[in-house]
């Protein structure tokens, strides 16, 4: 029986989104093509071009849907400690979205779902950061940079001898309450 060629798909958005992310995790962003992505969902080469336009509109979908779920994550935070922790856990459990999430030199800046999605996230760490200290961008830097790093760190594998066995996401938290400590309590006045 001969074979054809699919045109139609289910969830073509979805099977292509699904079919970057391993590209992505597998082999970098750099070894994603439409065309690729578009045989592995057994689709016209030009079928993907429908939902992403080009390789940037596949990129700013790949990091959109990562600053959703990274924002899901840290919404179930406890304090700014745990929220350190589910960034890292985060990194550790989508390292595509991860890679991509950072990288606007991939992405559609001014796209509008791109710039909703981050801003959410970014208000969720400002907002942790407010207890601790007289100056909130410093803060939201600081605790940014840090598990940021931490969590870039782990996923390029130069924690490995450092972390000497420990689980990653008890060694952020050790360093978070070196470097953070407990909240300032609120001033009354």
């Amino acid at each position: 029986m001969p074979t054809e060629r699919s045109y139609h798909h289910g969830d073509l958005r979805r099977a292509v989104l699904t079919a970057a992310l391993d590209v992505i995790a597998t082999h970098g962003p750099a070894a994603l093509s439409l065309r690729d992505l578009a045989r592995r969902a057994g689709v016209s080469h030009a079928a993907p071009a429908h939902h992403f336009k080009d390789r940037a509109g596949l990129l700013t979908a790949v990091a959109t849907e990562g600053y959703g779920l990274l924002s899901t994550a840290l919404g179930e935070a406890e304090d700014l400690r745990d929220l350190g922790v589910r960034y890292v856990r985060f990194a550790a459990t989508h390292p595509a979205h991860f890679q991509i999430m950072f990288r606007p030199e991939l992405l559609r800046p001014d796209d509008p779902e791109l710039l909703a999605a981050r801003e959410r996230t970014r208000s969720m760490l400002r907002t942790a950061v407010e207890p601790y200290g007289d100056d909130p961008a410093i803060g939201f830097m600081a605790a940014w940079s840090m598990a940021h790093g931490f969590a870039t760190l782990l996923l390029s594998r130069n924690l490995d001898g450092l972390l000497d066995g420990r689980d990653p996401e008890e060694a952020f938290e050790a360093l978070a309450g070196v470097m953070f400590g407990p909240p300032e309590p609120a001033q009354e006045g």
